[in-house]
């Protein structure tokens, strides 16, 4: 499926764009005709006729049926048959009820006129009820959008013990008055847009005015009007497409479905950018530092959160090198390794038919499969095939002597310190690179280990987010950001409102006021 089509395709004989483009006719009948066309008379296309009372003119209602409320609708047509005590005349003409008509739109919420099919299309396939009237040129839109959606839950992918329960959902209208809930400020600005050629997805922009760098807003919207391609179904798509760095393994856009997330990066500067069909909410600019901050690190006292940001380095670190540093030290530094422990690792791996990297290898892509068949199954079972398999697949295959002891307790280690990382994309990016170590330390042992740490940290600083660098505040070094990087300082030494999204694009580590 090509799903990333740049060129529009031919459309087909009914859906043209003179069709589509067309105004609209006086005739009911005829408007009514061409939309049903447009959407090769699909059966969740409702069409209603009706009359008002006193009133002889024919009045059309057009709806897709589930994108829509209709108890809305309903109660909209109720009241619209009706001219008593309305103050127009008892027998209205075209333009009267025309008049009328939106009176009762704008009752709805949003009230807008249409001139051509083109709009009267949008407008149906966004939740609108289209009003047309026999004689008229022109159709009147009212918001009905609705139909079954998820309700409110919690966060799946970010849980957390303390702060806010709530998630964004697959709805950018709740979504963003989530958002605006917490931040109850005029200067909460959101930009909307449509892109996909064929789905026309509704994609917003929200930030802080006053806060964001305006350079990052315009930078934004530029990356945003250059997507050209048929669809957008997920947040992702728009990630891939207007990132910086697009062959670097390191994502350089965090995503959230947490209002809380959200509300806290608004107000350090930073940009939001909502995707309507998904719950997860991208921010840039965005730092390495980022992935391994959580929202609730600002709820806990700063001596534990300062603690809890120091193991997930740690175990960062742990689930980068871990299996590599194994893999080198019973390879090519076996001096290394103290005289007890080496004889007993030696003892372990006795009958052991593979080399110390392949029994690290099997064991990591075993490991692998079984996380990976956990997260795809339903989530009960998925517990128990994580925690069972891991289990029995370990002692099975100690016991049948293809793999030690101890490569079982390393790789083991090394699983469970890659949870620690909060940000799941992150993590996905970590386990890549894991493997890339592991051959290095395979072929030249230490110093291979060393090649590919300085490798990883030159492309790290060479990395940018909306121009903001990637290692920021330690590669260029800002020391007011010292604060809140590997430890988190008291909140009253912290300032929460502009700091790290509004950096510079020279990344002197100039902020915004």
């Amino acid at each position: 499926m090509s799903i990333w089509r740049t060129k529009p395709r031919k459309p087909a004989a009914v859906n043209s764009g003179k069709q589509k483009n067309a105004p609209l006719s006086s005739s009911l009948d005829e408007n009514v005709k061409r939309v049903s066309e447009c959407f090769g008379k699909s059966p969740d296309l409702i069409i209603r006729y009706f009359q008002l009372m006193h009133s002889q003119v024919r009045v059309g209602a057009v709806y897709i049926e589930g994108i829509t409320d209709k108890a809305v609708i309903e109660d909209f047509i109720g009241h619209a048959m009706s001219f008593e005590g309305s103050g127009y005349s008892s027998a209205p003409d075209v333009m009267e009820i025309n008049n009328y008509m939106k009176e009762k739109a704008l009752e709805m919420g949003k009230e807008k006129a249409i001139r051509d099919m083109d709009g009267l299309l949008e407008a149906l396939l966004s939740g609108n009820m289209v009003i047309l009237i026999d004689g008229l040129n022109q159709a009147i839109g009212g918001d009905t959008s609705g139909g079954e959606v998820r309700a409110i839950s919690e966060a799946a992918t970010q849980i957390s013990i303390r702060g806010s329960k709530e998630a964004f959902t697959e709805r950018i209208g709740t979504n963003i008055a989530a958002v605006r809930r917490r931040i109850k400020n005029p200067d909460l600005w959101v930009e909307t847009l449509t892109l996909g050629s064929v789905t026309r997805t509704e994609v917003a922009i929200m930030y802080v005015h006053g806060i964001a760098n305006e350079n990052m807003i315009q930078e934004v919207r530029t990356k945003l009007n250059n997507i050209h391609v048929d669809s957008i179904l997920e947040s992702g798509y728009i990630e891939q497409l207007i990132e910086e760095n697009k062959n670097s393994p390191f994502p350089t856009m965090y995503n959230t479905e947490r209002p809380d997330s959200v509300a806290g990066n608004l107000l350090e500067g930073r940009i939001a950018v909502f995707v309507d069909g998904t719950p997860f909410v991208l921010i840039a600019p965005t730092t390495f530092f980022m992935f391994f901050h959580t929202v609730e690190d600002y709820y806990q006292r700063y001596d534990v959160s300062s603690l809890i940001r120091m193991l997930r380095l740690i175990c960062l670190f742990i689930s980068l090198f871990g299996p590599a540093l194994f893999v080198a030290a019973l390879t090519f530094h076996q001096e290394m390794i103290p005289t007890p422990l080496l004889i007993n690792f030696a003892s372990q791996r006795e009958g052991v038919p593979f080399p110390t990297f392949v029994e690290a290898l099997l064991m990591e892509v075993t490991f692998e499969i079984i996380r990976e068949a956990g997260i795809r199954m339903p989530s009960p079972i998925g517990q128990t095939v994580s925690i069972i398999g891991g289990l029995v697949l370990g002692q099975a295959a100690v016991q049948a002597g293809i793999v030690s002891p101890a490569m079982v307790i390393a790789v083991s280690l090394t699983g469970i310190s890659s949870f620690t990382t909060p940000a799941y994309n992150m993590a996905l990016s970590i386990r890549l690179l894991r493997f890339i170590n592991m051959f290095a330390a395979a072929f030249m042992g230490l110093y291979g280990i060393a090649i590919m740490s300085l490798i990883f940290t030159a492309h790290l600083c060479s990395l940018r987010s909306l121009g903001t660098p990637y290692m920021s505040p330690i590669a260029p070094f800002i020391p007011e950001d010292q604060k809140d990087t590997f430890i988190r300082s008291p909140l009253n030494f912290l300032n929460r409102t502009g700091g790290k999204g509004g950096e510079t694009k020279s990344g002197e580590g100039k902020h915004e006021s």
